[in-house]
């Protein structure tokens, strides 16, 4: 599914793997993995459309348990390119009060300076079933 170049060590299964790593350390409340994973000026539009910068989403997630897990669905599309990377899936997030969204999930990762791929912008929208 991706295009692109190829760079060395980096393929769509590197970007699959490093998104689950950033949704494995979401649920696990790992502070260290997420401020590693977002870069200063990420930013998250939630499926109810508040938008958090990194600092309101880390500050969040630090506090009272914010999700209870996060299930990817199905496969990741990735679309790749020599500076930016954007995934795409279906995810069923279930939080602490039992609540469960099922989303399409986009984020977008851009090699900074450093080398280091980094999220900058993710954006959930839920996906709601006929009643």
């Amino acid at each position: 599914m991706g295009r692109g170049p190829r760079m060395a060590g980096v393929d769509e299964d590197f970007f699959r793997a490093l998104e689950r790593r950033r949704t494995r350390a979401l649920v696990e409340r790992d502070m260290a993995t997420l401020e590693e994973l977002h870069a200063p000026d990420y930013e998250l539009v939630t499926p109810a459309g508040k938008l958090f910068t990194r600092q309101q989403y880390l500050a969040a997630i630090a506090g009272e348990p914010f999700y209870a897990d996060w299930t990817i669905d199905g496969d990741i599309a990735v679309r790749l390119s020599a500076e930016m990377a954007i995934v795409r899936y279906t995810a069923r997030l279930r939080f602490p009060s039992g609540r469960e969204v099922v989303c399409r999930h986009s984020d977008s990762y851009e090699r900074r300076g450093d080398g280091r791929w980094q999220a900058v912008w993710s954006q959930a929208t839920e996906l709601r079933t006929a009643a």
